[in-house]
């Protein structure tokens, strides 16, 4: 029998680098790639999603298992989550306006674009279909968004320092951004024989 650490180990690893949330399930690339410039800008998103992340997973929990399933309304959870992700991403976003004007202004529209940030929304969405128990949907949301940090930091590196390398014109911007988030991809996909899979 596995003990609940090591199972807490297996969820939070496989979240993390096994089906990392951005490299091998492709979602959130929206914010991936428009606040992916600085490393200090994709921390601070990282940072903010996290926060929203791990709420909205344990509201999402709540809400579907003792009003939703209680009440055979297991239909409504698509707009049940999504409310209480886009009032978890309001209150956020009036405390960064408010004590980190910097990082507010550095984010510009992508940290009310958080809402629709479809790694949130799919991390609760997948907690409930794994029919994950309270706190192995925090430790899950917590691999999640943690792999949403790495990914966005890592390749927020890369993209500062590939900014001043010499990339042939046809190359630079969005296109060498692609080919290096692809590369990225590739090597994540590397992990997924961590467990023997």
């Amino acid at each position: 029998m596995v003990s609940n650490e090591l199972s807490w180990y297996f969820i939070l690893l496989s979240a993390l680098l096994v089906n990392n949330i951005v490299l091998i399930r492709f979602l959130a690339l929206c914010s991936f790639f428009g606040v992916s410039n600085k490393v200090e800008t994709a921390v601070g998103m990282g940072i903010a999603v996290m926060f929203v992340m791990v709420m909205a997973c344990a509201m999402s929990w709540a809400i579907y298992n003792f009003l939703l399933v209680p009440y055979n309304l297991e239909f409504l959870r698509t707009a049940a989550f999504i409310l209480s992700i886009a009032s978890l991403v309001q209150l956020e976003e009036l405390y960064i306006r408010k004590m980190l004007p910097a990082l507010y202004k550095q984010m510009g529209i992508f940290l009310p674009l958080i809402t629709t940030n479809c790694a949130i929304l799919g991390a609760a969405f997948l907690s409930i279909d794994y029919r994950l128990n309270f706190i192995n949907t925090i430790v899950y949301a917590v691999g999640v968004s943690g792999g949403y940090i790495l990914a966005i930091v890592l390749f927020a590196g890369i993209r500062q320092r590939v900014a001043l390398a010499p990339v042939p014109h046809y190359f630079k911007g969005y296109p060498i951004a692609f080919i290096t988030a692809s590369l990225m991809s590739l090597a994540f996909l590397g992990f997924s024989h961590l467990f023997g899979l």
